[in-house]
């Protein structure tokens, strides 16, 4: 399940997933950028606490990409946490 933190002027939505477990018991929380174009979205998502770069499909500037990084960077331990009470209450 994904749940969504932000919402960018530009119709990009962020959300980030539930924790999920490697083959390592390893786990993770997949963060998502994407926002709709005409033939589709923009979608680049980043996988905690790796920091990798898991999808990149799309046409988000090197400038984008960079603040996405940053937002995922500064925000990895909020990601963690709402990921595992299973989201945020939103009113």
């Amino acid at each position: 399940m994904t749940h969504e933190f932000a919402k960018y002027p530009d119709g990009t939505v962020g959300v980030f997933s539930d924790i999920g477990k490697k083959e390592n018991d390893e786990e993770y929380v997949r963060v998502t950028f994407e926002r709709p174009t005409e033939d589709g979205f923009d979608t680049y998502v980043i996988e905690l606490p790796s920091y990798e770069i898991v999808l990149d499909k799309g046409n988000y500037s090197n400038e984008e990409k960079k603040k996405f990084l940053e937002i995922v960077k500064n925000g990895s331990s909020f990601f963690f946490k709402y990921a595992r009470i299973g989201g945020l209450e939103i009113a």
